[in-house]
């Protein structure tokens, strides 16, 4: 077979280095922004944050310079205020977080290893002790099996044991806190936190439930549960009660003491004044950067030289180089906080009504696209705003995101949000009977009565999203 060439044409839209690094920047929450600004400052020396009474501004020209016909003038233009810094006229002082220090916490498997202290361990027994803690997970769960840790162990660590001096290991390392973590299932989770509990009438039978008829107990099969033990509704009732004290993740709850509480900066502000709504940028959106003074002197500098050696022609492409991401930046910065603005305030304007108010109820149908067409930008770019930023309004601290939500008709004829029915869903299931929960046919039913007729797999798939379970197991005694 023989080998040809042949020349095609072939039309491709790619977005530029520059378009792509906007977009990350408009993504961007303020906190992680400003980390954003502080590395590009220490990267690169001709950007500034410091207003140093620079006189001289770094104009990027169109042509290619070539690297021995460097023409500063191209690049200086006296008498003239920069105009590339970017300002917001609601920024000051006051916006001014100061930064929290957080100590250093211990990771979950360390904290584990070192409770291993208190026991007599020899050598092998504490490697294969600390094997065991590396495979548990956030949860506080071991997943893997047994045989292929003892695998692991020979081929890994050197360590050639057998299942049932693993097993041993394992329960020493069940032994540690908090209570439950290196079970390999939810039963035996459970279990081994109950056998830790003083043994009253309530704790036995818990065990006994959990031993015996855990599947029962699962799917809420109560009925079966008290025949079976032959108790009453209320000996069942106390029962379940240490159960449910529990933690079925033992693991997520060290997580959750140590890890670091993240602090939410909202990048809008809204007020009400006068009637009407108020939109502020956070202040810390729109940082003062410019050119750095001292870059813009060493052009001059190279300018007033008569010999140009190449090192001074290699030093000034380099600055050339700077001073051109300096500028780029500062207007990346700039765009961005224009794009923040407008997204916002077109959200704002289209949901208006709600903001008055703060009742869900007022909130109107609104896609991406409703916003998109308003600004005039890529539907892209309004899901980059709204899916990492957050408002601060009259009714708390808001992520912009769930002002957006499809619509249905209700039995009026008029759209509604389908945040409007999740809202009279979740009243509806928090008022029900916890004896005899509703079905999601009866859910859909009532909604219907309410004026809200949609079917019965939409409340089935609504009911999952507010995190309520089906009918049965949502019952209590």
């Amino acid at each position: 077979m023989a080998l040809k060439q042949s020349l095609f044409y072939k039309l491709s839209q790619k977005l530029s280095p520059q378009q792509i690094q906007l977009m990350k920047l408009i993504q961007l929450p303020t906190q992680e922004f400003e980390e954003k600004i502080q590395q590009e400052l220490e990267e690169n020396p001709a950007l500034s944050d410091m207003n140093d009474n620079a006189d001289t501004e770094f104009e990027q020209q169109e042509e290619e310079v070539k690297e021995e016909e460097i023409n500063i003038e191209d690049f200086l233009a006296d008498d003239q205020i920069p105009d590339y810094r970017t300002q917001s006229n609601n920024y000051s002082a006051d916006d001014d977080d100061t930064q929290i220090p957080y100590a250093s916490g211990v990771s979950f498997p360390q904290y584990l290893k070192s409770q291993l202290a208190t026991y007599r361990l020899d050598e092998q027994e504490r490697i294969i002790a600390e094997f065991l803690i590396g495979s548990v997970d956030g949860s506080g769960y071991i997943r893997r099996d047994l045989e292929d840790i003892v695998d692991d162990l020979a081929f890994t660590q050197n360590v050639y044991t057998d299942l049932e001096t693993v097993e041993k290991i394992l329960k020493i390392v069940q032994k540690l806190d908090p209570a439950g973590v290196g079970a390999r299932d939810l039963k035996e989770c459970l279990l081994i936190q109950l056998d830790r509990k003083e043994n009253t009438i309530a704790i036995v039978l818990a065990k006994r439930i959990i031993e015996e008829y855990f599947e029962h107990f699962a799917k809420k099969h109560y009925k079966k549960i008290m025949e079976r033990f032959d108790i009453t509704p209320e000996q069942l009732k106390e029962a379940i009660q240490e159960i449910e004290k529990l933690n079925p993740k033992p693991g997520a709850a060290y997580a959750s003491n140590s890890k670091i509480v993240a602090h939410v900066v909202p990048d809008f502000a809204i007020r009400i004044i006068d009637g009407e709504l108020e939109l502020t940028l956070n202040g810390r959106n729109a940082p003062e950067l410019y050119v750095s003074r001292d870059y813009s002197e060493m052009f001059q500098s190279y300018k007033d030289t008569k010999e140009k050696t190449k090192s001074q022609k290699d030093a000034v492409q380099f600055i050339k180089q700077k001073l051109e991401g300096a500028k780029w930046f500062i207007e990346a910065v700039k765009q961005r906080q224009n794009t923040l603005y407008s997204t916002m305030k077109a959200i704002m304007d289209y949901q208006k009504e709600y903001f008055l108010s703060g009742d869900v109820q007022d909130l109107k149908p609104m896609i991406l696209k409703d916003i998109a067409d308003i600004i005039n930008m890529d539907i892209s770019t309004v899901s980059r705003v709204a899916s990492s930023k957050y408002v601060d309004t009259p009714y708390g601290t808001k992520l912009i995101k769930e002002f957006f939500s499809e619509s249905m008709t209700n039995s009026d004829g008029d759209e509604v949000s389908t945040r409007e029915i999740k809202k009279v869903l979740e009243e509806i299931i928090a008022a029900e009977s916890k004896k005899k929960p509703l079905t999601d046919d009866k859910l859909a039913k009532l909604l219907k009565e309410k004026g809200y007729p949609i079917a019965r797999r939409t409340v089935a798939k609504y009911r999952e999203q507010l995190g309520y379970p089906v009918a049965r197991l949502r019952k209590k005694i």
